[in-house]
């Protein structure tokens, strides 16, 4: 009989979900409908179904995992780039939605400790309040840009006109996360320890809550790789390569770069220290960058895991 940890893949599109039993050589398809997502429970009680694994598709995924979720079913979201390695790795060239469902369930099955990150409707509010505005500081940015051009009149007030409402609706999405922040008490804390370190400010502590929320409950080495500034050795033999940085969440380097650039240059006294040692070594400027991003990654990690704030003598530069 199939027990209750039967593993099923789901691969998740726009207008339908493909879903696979590798173990049963088993699939189906269901449409976005909502007689289509009722058939897609009942079609996973019938075959026992305990698990449910899907690829992150770019926000397609939450609603199928919150219909999966309210049913009572584990749902493991991954790492779509993973799972396109391992079936590279596996000799499958063929591409198509229910292979890469079937594809999807072979990676959780060989890979059972896989799993995403730590489910809580609160932070994925927050992951999307977040990451709107930073679409939104991205687009103002743009229309600023283009201002510096010379344009014909109805041009720029047409770049005005736009920059101004852009920028009206990052203010009421900061105001937004702000709120979400100061009421629930875990990211409270968390955004109290972050802000306790000199050149992040509430910005900086709302991306690391909102991306990042294995901090504090993993390894600094896991961490480091999380963000994806972790290098990495390329060596063969007598062969010693450059060291890389690879994988990690982009968005959320992307957010703290110039949050670092100030802090290692001007307003973190153990990162500017830290930063200065490497560019006397010969260290390029963004390599340098790249290293204090992970060496305050360390040491956030460290001080969320104790509950700890920035103490300017515990910190102090060497």
């Amino acid at each position: 009989m199939t027990q209750k940890t039967t593993i099923v893949g789901i691969d998740i599109g726009k207008e339908k979900i493909d879903a696979a039993i590798r173990s049963e050589s088993v699939g189906a398809s269901f449409a976005s409908t909502a007689e289509d997502r009722h058939n897609l429970l009942d079609w996973l009680k019938r075959h026992r179904v305990g698990t449910v694994v899907m690829e992150a598709s770019g926000g397609y995924e939450s609603r199928w995992a919150k219909l999966l979720r309210t049913a009572g079913i584990e749902v493991r979201i991954v790492d779509p780039k993973r799972v396109r390695h391992f079936a590279r790795s596996a000799g499958s060239l063929a591409k198509n939605d229910p292979i890469d469902a079937a594809m999807i369930a072979w990676f959780a099955e060989t890979f059972p400790d896989a799993v995403g990150r730590p489910h809580d409707p609160r932070r994925e509010e927050l992951d999307q309040l977040v990451s709107a505005r930073t679409a939104l500081a991205v687009m103002k940015a743009q229309i600023a840009n283009y201002a510096e051009h010379d344009q014909p009149a109805e041009v720029r007030k047409a770049h005005r006109a736009i920059g101004k409402t852009l920028a009206a609706q990052v203010a009421r999405l900061e105001a937004a996360i702000t709120a979400k922040i100061d009421q629930t008490a875990p990211f409270a804390e968390r955004a109290a320890i972050i802000e306790s370190v000199p050149g992040l400010g509430h910005a900086s502590a709302a991306g690391l809550i909102a991306f990042l929320p294995e901090l504090g409950l993993v390894s600094d080495k896991a961490a480091a790789a999380l963000v994806g500034v972790a290098p990495y050795d390329d060596d063969s033999g007598k062969h010693r390569g450059r060291r890389f940085i690879k994988g990690g969440r982009q968005k959320l380097r992307n957010l703290l770069f110039l949050p670092i650039v100030g802090a290692a240059t001007r307003f973190n006294p153990v990162l500017k220290a830290y930063y200065e040692r490497l560019i006397a070594k010969g260290k390029p400027a963004k390599v340098a960058l790249i290293a204090c991003m992970r060496k305050l990654i360390v040491i956030l990690n460290t001080m969320i895991a104790r509950g700890e704030k920035w103490d300017p003598i515990r910190h102090a530069p060497a």
